[in-house]
């Protein structure tokens, strides 16, 4: 993707060397004079001139439209698709909010998805985090007022706007990450490839030219990047009602965006930090899709050993293994460092608390929805440790439980605990092979179901493909 380089110490800068590459605080800009002419001017990140208001409100009114007349004629049951000004005063005025029971996947991931997609399109119009953040959750409230007759949805207005914030600021990034180009405009491939990764962006790059076809400027952050694919060599499970595919398909992709320790670079906008992973299998699609990230923060130092940064940040975490799913959107209290343990031998680490809104499911139940929402508290712990450019082995675990405190349903309560281990070694240039070992365990209660208590491991060996950076250890001394 054409990553920056983390290896290379950098030689000592001047003041004025690191004004230059200080990213911009878009949020204390003020709005440009239009030009002579009256007409919009072409984007310009730093002075926000040329960005638009009004654009990406009419690609989102024009998107909930289409959106609408899709499950009107396709989606079952298309009646209740087929809004009308009553349904929508009624919404207005009359309608009781309530947790809806759509099916997890369209609630914990198409519904956030589809919150990036507003997002996207405002984030891709040259408006800053939080404006874009307000046009999700002006898009997510049209929609349950106007896109649908059933009663508008509590968790859809948090889902939606919030997880799909915190999913399209990534992808929004990674996006500009790979057209950002040191020799000139980037070719076909790398547009094809960035509106992949955020089709908003995309989309504005094709229809308005070069009014949005300036970068977002990264600020060269140091980054890790790992493309991954293989098979599962051996599974196991116990105690689920289901049969577990124990042979398999995998790959998975992470990127690690703005780690700690490069001098000259500081975390001035929200997501200047961030950690983004995806991993897919043929026995269930989309496994996992996980995103954490810094909102506000500072950064620290011990020695000349250690940097890093701490404070608020935010996260989106889907995760599917096959018989029973969680998902959460949180905001939570942390930190993310890296320590220099020996000339060769860095490890890196994140330790998060905090509590979102989450569900999970299914087990085998009555009701017309296989899982139940709730208040989730969770925490995270994730360590990496680097042999020169040569090995890493890095473990992630993740807790989450799914209370029944703001929830419709009473004395249910879930705790879910997912942990992921591998160990990369690198056999030439960027390239490797790891062996991976995933956990994923559960225990849940219900008044109406008997206590379970379920597991459910994985083995697999996997073709690795890395980025500029290599593993990643960032170099400061």
């Amino acid at each position: 993707m054409g990553l920056s380089q983390n290896q290379t110490p950098p030689s000592p800068e001047s003041s004025h060397e690191r004004d230059l590459v200080r990213p911009v605080n878009y949020a204390d800009r003020t709005e440009s004079p239009a030009n002579s002419s009256g007409r919009s001017s072409r984007l310009n990140w730093e002075t926000r001139e040329g960005r638009s208001y009004l654009i990406p409100a009419a690609e989102i009114l024009a998107y909930l439209l289409l959106l609408n007349q899709f499950d009107r004629h396709f989606t079952e049951p298309m009646s209740d698709y087929r809004t009308t000004g009553t349904t929508i005063r009624q919404h207005l005025t009359d309608s009781k909010w309530v947790l809806d029971n759509d099916q997890f996947s369209v609630n914990q991931f198409l519904h956030p998805y589809s919150g990036s997609i507003y997002y996207g399109l405002a984030r891709s119009s040259g408006l800053n985090f939080w404006e874009s953040s307000l046009y999700s959750v002006a898009g997510s409230f049209l929609w349950e007022i106007g896109g649908e007759k059933t009663n508008p949805s509590i968790n859809d207005m948090i889902a939606t706007p919030i997880g799909g914030t915190f999913l399209g600021e990534p992808l929004f990034r990674m996006a500009n990450l790979l057209l950002e180009s040191d020799d000139g405009r980037p070719g076909f491939w790398r547009e094809l490839g960035a509106a992949i990764i955020s089709p908003p962006t995309g989309f504005n790059r094709l229809v308005f030219g070069n009014r949005f076809d300036a970068v977002d400027p990264s600020n060269r952050p140091a980054t890790f990047m790992r493309l991954a694919g293989g098979g599962t060599l051996t599974s196991s499970s116990h105690n689920v009602a289901s049969n577990v595919n124990e042979h398999g398909a995998v790959g998975e992709f992470t990127l690690t965006y703005g780690l700690p320790g490069k001098p000259g670079y500081s975390y001035a906008r929200p997501f200047d930090y961030f950690d983004f992973h995806v991993s897919a299998a043929t026995a269930n699609t989309l496994e996992t899709i996980t995103s954490r990230e810094l909102l506000a923060g500072k950064t620290y130092a011990s020695g000349d050993q250690t940097r890093g940064i701490w404070g608020l940040f935010g996260s989106y975490d889907y995760i599917s293994p096959q018989v029973f799913r969680v998902s959460s959107t949180a905001l939570s209290l942390g930190t993310v460092w890296q320590s220099w343990l020996a000339d060769e031998l860095a490890l890196q680490g994140t330790f998060l608390g905090g509590v979102g809104y989450g569900a999970a499911g299914s087990i085998q139940r009555t009701e017309e929805r296989d899982y139940h929402y709730g208040t989730t508290p969770q925490a995270l712990l994730a360590l990496r440790l680097i042999y020169a450019n040569r090995a890493m082995w890095d473990i992630t675990g993740r807790e989450y439980y799914v209370s029944d405190f703001l929830s419709p349903e009473r004395h249910e309560q879930e705790n879910i605990v997912r942990a992921e281990s591998s160990l990369t070694l690198r056999l030439f240039d960027r390239h490797g092979v790891a062996l991976r070992y995933s956990l994923s365990h559960r225990d849940a209660h219900y008044p109406s179901v008997e206590f379970r208590n379920q597991t459910i491991t994985a083995v697999s060996l996997m073709y690795v493909i890395l980025g500029d950076s290599g593993f990643g250890a960032v170099e400061w001394r």
